[in-house]
């Protein structure tokens, strides 16, 4: 057995034993409970068992049917995990996880139990499996709702956060896995595994390097360009426009919109707000919205929580109720029973 072929064998051996380690780990130790974790620790969990099955079968052909009929099995539930993953960082209420769990987990072993691959390689390989990935590319599509808004932010050229990072990479690795599952048969089928291993070290240095990486880099961008006093006062005189004419309630509000709108060069603007003011700019508008959100709480009893965000300036709800809670510690409704007269 060549080197190469046993350092391929341990690579990826690795991954998925370090897959099943980060899921205990995200369930465990995290320091919020939320249902978030949970599902991204289940959706680690089966992940990493279809991985430790690609990987011994690839290295022993005669792997054990009943490994190879678990391991295929867990791909079910792939789909449903990302999505309840996201579905329960984007909306405030709890997901209805028992709809996309229950029925596909008992579909699964009723049919293992029924039609069992060691005796029905033939239905698995043409039938159960492709419906299988199929399932998941479905899941995969409703999923992208959620990440949609972030891929318009980059489109557009707009800084994005290490939340929107993270959510990113975490749905992009599941669709990177799943394409190199279906383009096995005409490349590798260990480049699932490969493909697993990659995501797995991104998740795991996203989780390690938590400092804003965009403010790092304008650092080094703004290095040797100090602002001076008096600049720093015109421009934070000039800011308040943007709270006395609400021009922030534009969904579409750029940094490029304040830099005419204020007659100050983007690029100094860009500095002001990320060398003094220590956030993006982005960040900056998010929390003139939130601010009129919560004001809009307090003081106007007739709204709904989905009017609420757009009445704040937000595009769409999720990155409202994404927005209010990073920034207050509390959805809009913990919000307002907080502040109920």
């Amino acid at each position: 057995m060549s080197t190469s072929f046993l350092l391929l064998f341990f690579f990826s051996a690795l991954g998925a034993f370090n897959g099943f380690v980060l899921s205990v780990y995200i369930a465990t130790q995290s320091h919020k409970k939320a249902f978030a974790n949970y599902f991204l620790s289940l959706l680690l969990f089966v992940l990493s068992i279809r991985i430790a099955k690609s990987v011994f079968f690839y290295f022993n052909p005669s792997l054990a049917n009943i490994f190879i009929q678990i391991g295929l099995s867990a791909c079910i539930l792939i789909g449903p995990f990302l999505f309840l993953y996201l579905k329960s960082i984007f909306e405030e209420r709890k997901p209805g996880w028992i709809l996309h769990v229950i029925p596909f987990l008992a579909a699964i072993t009723l049919l293992g139990f029924l039609y069992p691959y060691v005796a029905h390689r033939t239905l698995w390989s043409r039938w159960i499996v492709k419906a299988i990935y199929l399932q998941w590319l479905l899941y995969l599509i409703a999923s992208f709702r959620y990440i949609k808004p972030i891929t318009q932010k980059l489109l557009k050229k707009e800084p994005i956060n290490k939340l929107e990072i993270w959510q990113l990479s975490i749905f992009g690795g599941v669709f990177a896995i799943w394409l190199a599952y279906n383009l096995a048969p005409y490349t590798s089928y260990i480049l699932g595994a490969v493909s697993f291993n990659f995501i797995l070290y991104l998740i795991v240095l996203l989780l390690l390097f938590k400092k804003d990486t965009s403010a790092s880099f304008s650092q080094e961008k703004y290095k040797n360009k100090e602002i001076s006093p008096d600049t720093q006062k015109h421009i934070a005189q000039k800011l308040t426009l943007i709270t006395e004419k609400e021009l922030y309630l534009n969904p579409d509000f750029s940094l490029e919109m304040a830099s005419k709108e204020l007659n100050i060069s983007k690029h100094i603007l860009s500095q002001y707000v990320n060398e003094v003011l220590g956030k993006s700019f982005s960040t900056l508008i998010k929390e003139y919205r939130v601010e009129k959100a919560k004001q809009l709480i307090v003081n106007d009893k007739n709204f709904t929580m989905e009017g609420l965000g757009y009445d704040s300036g937000f595009s769409s709800k999720s990155t409202f109720f994404i927005a209010f809670k990073a920034i207050t510690g509390l959805t809009p409704a913990e919000f307002q029973k907080q502040n109920a007269k």
